[in-house]
């Protein structure tokens, strides 16, 4: 797998590539671990608590998530699979891109994930609150899915002049006939 990884950055709704479900990592490889890298580097220089691979463009199962902020506790999911969901609970969620979107909606708060880490050795966990929601948040975009999908009426219509921003801004300056 070869990236040109100075030149990924966090891709904005409304781009397609968000809306794609992705196909399984199967190369654990050197590119891999520096993709994952720098996929904390954008994730970190955003303040956000993960980063899936479909927000940089690519559609790969494998996110990255740090939900202390401490180095030590970077993670690295390749082709996750939650289970053991439990404990429904509401709480506010964002997404790095959806910015300066925000909506509450309910998500279990009790989870188990397991995967590889990016040298291709099995990793298992079990999370609460954020940690579970975060996990959850970014299998959600291996899915294609995006918050929004989640959004009651309510946050939806609170949303809706951001969106317009956005997504008129993926389209680009309109252009005058002449």
């Amino acid at each position: 797998m070869d990236f040109d990884l100075p030149s990924l950055r966090i891709i904005r709704y409304p781009d397609s590539r968000l809306r794609k479900a992705c196909k399984p990592v199967e190369a654990f490889d050197a590119s891999l671990a520096a993709l994952a890298e720098r996929m904390f580097e954008l994730m970190r220089s955003e303040e956000g608590l993960g980063l899936a691979a479909p927000q940089v463009g690519l559609p790969m199962r494998l996110f990255v998530c740090n939900v202390s902020g401490e180095p030590k506790d970077d993670v690295v999911f390749v082709n996750p699979v939650l289970s053991d969901l439990s404990d429904p609970g509401l709480s506010e969620e964002g997404c790095l891109s959806i910015p300066d979107v925000r909506g509450t909606f309910p998500r279990y708060m009790k989870c188990r994930i397991r995967g590889f880490d990016v040298a291709g050795k099995p990793i298992e966990f079990e999370g609460s609150d954020l940690a579970a929601r975060c996990w959850q948040h970014e299998c959600d975009h291996l899915d294609g899915r995006l918050i929004l999908d989640r959004f009651s009426e309510a946050d939806k219509i609170a949303a809706r002049r951001t969106l317009k921003e956005l997504e008129a801004k993926y389209k680009g300056p309109k252009r005058v006939k002449v």
